[in-house]
C-alpha cells in the first residue's frame, strides 16, 4: 500500500447527523465561480467524491445537468439524501468511494472533494478521474480556513479545545506526515493548478459550533474513549468571552484548488 494512503473505516459512521448540523457549508459564490472556470454550462455532469452530508453536491447542483454524490459511509448518504430533498434538489446519491470508481458512472466535466481527499489514495484516485472526467474538465478540493481577522479571534481557542480531545487519534501523524495535495496533483494527469478563494462574514450561534467542535472524529480519540459532554461544556466555556447573545462573529474563507490537464488550458 502507498505511504500516503490513510485508511480509518469506519470513522464517521457515528457522525453524520452531527457533522451535518455543525460543519459549515461553503460560500455560495464560490460553486459559481469554479463552475465557470471549468465552463459548467447546465449540460454537463459533475461527481462529489466522499460527499459526507452532500454540501458540495448541493452547490454545484444548479450549474451541472446532473449530480452524483459518492460516499463510503451509507449514515453519511442518509443525511446528504434527506437534505437533499427537503431543498427540493434531485441529486443521486451512491455507496462507494475513489477504490470504486468506473467508467460506468459515466463522464464528468469536474468531479469535487471536500475534506475527503487526505482519506484516499490520492495518485490512484487521480488515474482513475483521467478516465471518469471530460477533456476540458476538473478536479476541484475544497477546504475551509479562518483567516487572521478580528472577527476570528475565537477561532484560536476553539482549535485547542478540539485539538486537546485528539491526543490519541491513530490519523493525526499519518495526516501531519503525508504529501501535500499539491505535491500529489504536479505528478498527475492534472498538473495545470489554479486557486479560487471567497471570504463569507457569518453570525454562528454557540451550539451550532459545540456541534462543529463534535463533530471532528479527531475529536473522539482522547484518552478514555469520547467525552461528548466535556467537549461541549469547554467549547461553551471557552467561546463565551467572544460570543454577544450566544453568537459568535466569523469570517468563513472557502477554497478550491482547481486542478486540470494543461492541454485543457
Amino acid at each position: 500500500m502507498p505511504d500516503d494512503v490513510i485508511l480509518f473505516p469506519g470513522r464517521f459512521s457515528k457522525l453524520a447527523d452531527i457533522y451535518i448540523a455543525g460543519r459549515p457549508t461553503y460560500p455560495r459564490l464560490l460553486a459559481r465561480r469554479v463552475a465557470d472556470l471549468v465552463g459548467l454550462d447546465g449540460s454537463q455532469d459533475v461527481l462529489d467524491l466522499g460527499t459526507g452530508p452532500g454540501f458540495l453536491a448541493r452547490d454545484f447542483r444548479p450549474f451541472a445537468r446532473s449530480v452524483t454524490g459518492m460516499d463510503p459511509e451509507p449514515e453519511m448518504l442518509r443525511v446528504a439524501a434527506a437534505a437533499s430533498e427537503q431543498a427540493g434538489l434531485d441529486i443521486t446519491f451512491l455507496h462507494g468511494s475513489s477504490n470504486t470508481l468506473s467508467p460506468s458512472l459515466g463522464a464528468f466535466r469536474l468531479v469535487t472533494i471536500g475534506r475527503a481527499f487526505h482519506w484516499m489514495d490520492r495518485s490512484a484516485t487521480l488515474r482513475s478521474l483521467d478516465g471518469l472526467i471530460d477533456a476540458q474538465g476538473a478536479v476541484a478540493l475544497f477546504q475551509e480556513s479562518y483567516p487572521n481577522v478580528p472577527e476570528n479571534a475565537w477561532f484560536t481557542t476553539f482549535d485547542a479545545i478540539v485539538d486537546s480531545y485528539a491526543t490519541h487519534d491513530p490519523a493525526k501523524e499519518q495526516t501531519a506526515t503525508a504529501k501535500t495535495h499539491e505535491a500529489v496533483l504536479l505528478h498527475s494527469a492534472f498538473s495545470h493548478l489554479e486557486r479560487v478563494s471567497v471570504l463569507e462574514p457569518r453570525q454562528t450561534p454557540v451550539e451550532r459550533l459545540v456541534d462543529r467542535a463534535l463533530s471532528f472524529a479527531r475529536a473522539w480519540y482522547s484518552e478514555g474513549g469520547p467525552r461528548p459532554d466535556a467537549l461541549a461544556q469547554a467549547v461553551r466555556a471557552g467561546l463565551a468571552p467572544f460570543a454577544r447573545d450566544g453568537v459568535i462573529e466569523e469570517v468563513l474563507e472557502g477554497t478550491a484548488l482547481i486542478a486540470r490537464r494543461p492541454a485543457a488550458i
